[in-house]
């Protein structure tokens, strides 16, 4: 028989439950006890969601209250003195990892969060030191997460970051050399006495997941694995049965590792990404050894192909049998939605396209019957046949006119209409802009009041005119805080955007758009991507209204904030039925119009945000990686070649770890690049001088993701440390990314700080000078 599995589900739950009980908790307005308590109401919910939906296989641990890597810093008890000598609870501690701690005589910052492989999910990098030691939390979370599903009635198989990848994603703290992999003969113990605690406990079998797996590995990585999974079969019957799960890629150019699994049960594999590594992947199996076949997909909402899947599945039973073989997701729900049973006002024509979370649960439930008894699922695979046909044969998805405008592109058309030297000149000029310039990434607070007149708005309970009013109140609100403390570049703080990416995507066609699939990006923050679903095109300006209002109340520049082509494609659910290369042109084309039109109306600074470039950036070097990045680039150029030179086009990235692909950043001849910078060593920006990359730079000073306000001091420090890496004429001052999550005291002491600090280097050097 054919078992079907769940390798994660969505943490958040139907409404966003879990967001709103950590921010409550944040505000103190509940107790750690209601916090714990909705946590275990959510997770019950959710195992009862899967074992409902018939799937054999059931994960725990899968949940975590901020992040499931962060989970296993404090399983480990891998945090940092900083953060263990404050004496907080250990759920205090948790947090102030993920999210920085300033109250009660407490000041401490967050650790570092990066993207989760190539998806926007962020994770907590663990962070180690020199004299790194590990031990076992009393009352192990996986554990704990067993028992509390095992009372419930539900059998469940716990899920781990396997020791390998949580070294490998980890890097040495501030003052610290080592390299996290080198702590491999201490942590594995650890694991070993939690697999054996997990074992005692009822467990049969655990998931342990490697995705480091799908990355070209460093010698040292690949050579991890053998001693590490050695050491855990070695334990024998006294551990539970290992699963190794890997996603997002292949990992057959890692086939060399594959004997250092040779005693595990089974490998899971994605085959949504890469199905043409199923058969090399048979070929690698011990004799009874089990595939978890990933097939529904874990990263996007379209329905699953069922025809297309049961062809997958019935070539690994004909190869295995079907006792070994196990119908799965190609990785953790995470990524998906909640249900589609909550959208009650997707247009009818596209409703059956799709598939979230508990949708996809009954999915893989499906295909596993279907292997062997299609007979008993005849009505759900004619149901499926049938909505994958209505959506191949629909006229929503093909627009003659925007395929018309994408054939006659030239490549003239991505290029600036001079070298930036010789912009540069005419900007400077045009600008007036001093030494140090300080401005922000764009959003200003989202605030509670303007939700509010957003909900009424779109409740219709207010008329355009008033919602509209109250949007230039918000600006001017923006503008009168930036003239206090006195920035140099301007933005209008965004009052009128929801997101974003759905902002944009709510005007222009192509898109839908859902009223409550959010997904977790980090922490308690949830992002609502909208879902392309046929040809893009512009139908009218989408910024010009609130950005030429902004500049015509303002003393300084006023800076238009565009999202780029490539972070409106990675950050919507994308068509799977046309290449990504095809609709990020045609977001460029729609973007390139809306470029055009500020400049027509007195806006000067334009910048295109794309902090999701590195994302998706393929994640192993090669032609592959080399043909996304030609794209990409080509699909930004052409989005802001169509200004004049006296224009000056700004972007932004998330992450400054550029070494493996600064060629493409060079090449995008952005006039200034900010980068999220904060969190991360300073020395990751001698490859702008290594590249003699001759453009602006603005290196994020702080961390917006944290409610805590950074001290003057530590303003004129990071600085200073950047100025050991780039030319002064060169440094922007500004935050990591948008200030829309925080709070206006917490904006307002930050950004003091900031452009205090920004005038001490400038008198500095104008005294050098």
């Amino acid at each position: 028989m054919v078992q079907s599995s769940v390798l994660g589900f969505p943490r958040m739950g139907v409404l966003r439950d879990l967001k709103k009980a950590n921010e409550a908790y944040w505000a103190d307005k509940i107790s750690q006890e209601a916090l714990l308590a909705e946590g275990k109401r959510l997770r019950l919910a959710h195992w009862k969601i899967q074992k409902d939906a018939g799937v054999d296989i059931i994960p725990s641990n899968d949940f975590a209250h901020y992040d499931h890597v962060l989970d296993h810093i404090q399983l480990f008890n891998a945090v940092p003195e900083r953060y263990t000598s404050q004496k907080l609870s250990p759920l205090d501690e948790y947090f102030a990892m993920g999210r920085g701690h300033q109250k009660g005589g407490v000041d401490v910052p967050a650790l570092e969060m990066v993207k989760w492989f190539d998806s926007n999910y962020h994770y907590v990098k663990p962070t180690l030191q020199d004299n790194q030691t590990f031990s076992l939390a009393k009352d192990p979370k996986p554990v704990r997460e067993f028992l509390e599903a095992k009372e419930a009635g539900f059998q469940t198989r716990p899920v781990l970051v396997g020791p390998v990848s949580f070294l490998a994603l980890g890097k040495a703290d501030r003052g610290s050399s080592v390299d996290p992999i080198t702590l491999l003969d201490k942590l594995v113990p650890v694991y070993v006495e939690l697999l054996k605690q997990l074992k005692a406990a009822g467990a049969e079998s655990v998931q342990i997941d490697e995705p480091v797996l799908v990355f070209d590995l460093r010698p040292e990585v690949k050579a991890a694995f053998k001693p590490a999974y050695e050491a855990i079969a070695a334990a024998g019957d006294a551990v539970p049965k290992v699963v190794v799960a890997t996603y997002f890629g292949d990992i057959v150019h890692n086939f060399d590792v594959l004997p250092a699994f040779s005693g595990a049960a089974g490998l899971h594999v994605d085959l949504v990404r890469n199905p043409e590594q199923l058969e090399p992947v048979l070929k690698q199996l011990g004799p009874n050894q089990i595939l978890s076949a990933g097939v529904v997909d874990g990263r996007n909402i379209w329905k699953n192909d069922f025809a297309k899947s049961l062809e997958i599945l019935q070539t690994a039973v004909k190869a295995l049998g079907p006792e070994r073989v196990i119908v799965a997701t190609s990785s953790s729900l995470i990524h998906t939605p909640h249900t589609l049973a909550s959208e009650k006002k997707l247009p009818s024509d596209v409703y059956e396209w799709f598939s979230f979370a508990v949708e996809k649960v009954k999915e893989v439930a499906t295909l596993a019957k279907a292997v062997t008894e299609p007979e008993a699922v005849k009505a759900e695979l004619e149901a499926n046949a049938a909505a994958i046909k209505a959506r191949t044969d629909s006229k929503r998805t093909n627009d003659p006119a925007v395929k018309e405008r994408q054939a006659q592109v030239t490549p003239e058309q991505h290029n600036r209409k001079a070298p930036f030297n010789t912009r540069y000149a005419e900007q400077k000029k045009h600008l007036s802009l001093p030494l140090f310039p300080t401005t922000t990434i764009g959003s200003f607070p989202q605030t509670s009041e303007i939700r509010v007149q957003r909900n009424k708005f779109t409740k219709g309970e207010i008329s355009a005119e008033e919602y509209e009013r109250f949007i230039e109140k918000e600006i001017e609100l923006a503008v009168k805080i930036q003239d206090e403390l006195d920035l140099d570049v301007y933005v209008h703080g965004e009052p009128e955007r929801n997101d974003m990416v759905q902002y944009f995507g709510e005007r222009l066609n192509g898109y839908v758009f859902t009223t409550h699939a959010w997904v977790q990006s980090y922490g308690s923050r949830c992002v609502r991507p909208p879902i392309i679903v046929g040809d893009i095109s512009r139908p009218a300006p989408m910024t010009v209204k609130e950005s030429k209002y902004a500049a015509s109340i303002s003393k300084k520049p006023m800076k238009g904030m565009l999202t780029g082509p490539v972070t409106c494609l990675r950050w919507s659910f994308p068509r799977v039925d046309v290449h990504q290369s095809v609709q990020c042109q045609q977001l460029a084309l729609a973007l390139r119009d809306e470029v055009v039109d500020l400049e027509k109306n007195g806006i000067y600074v334009i910048q295109v945000d794309e902090p999701a470039l590195r994302e998706g950036l393929p994640l192993r070097k090669g032609q592959e990686r080399e043909a996304y990045l030609k794209w990409a680039v080509d699909s930004f150029k052409l989005a802001t070649a169509g200004v004049e030179n006296s224009t000056q086009i700004h972007s932004h990235f998330c992450y400054s770890e550029f070494q493996d692909f600064f060629h493409a950043i060079a090449a995008l001849d952005a006039d200034v690049l900010s980068i999220e910078n904060s969190k991360s060593d300073a020395k990751l920006l001698k490859v702008f001088i290594d590249e003699e990359y001759p453009r602006h730079i603005g290196p994020g000073v702080y961390d917006i993701h944290s409610p805590r306000v950074p001290t003057l001091e530590e303003f004129k420090q990071r600085i200073e440390e950047m100025l050991a890496y780039l030319k002064p004429e060169q440094l922007w001052i500004n935050p990591d990314c948008g200030l829309k999550t925080r709070k206006w005291d917490e904006v307002k002491g930050a950004l003091s700080h900031m452009v205090e600090a920004a005038k001490y280097f400038r008198e500095k050097y104008a005294n050098k000078a």
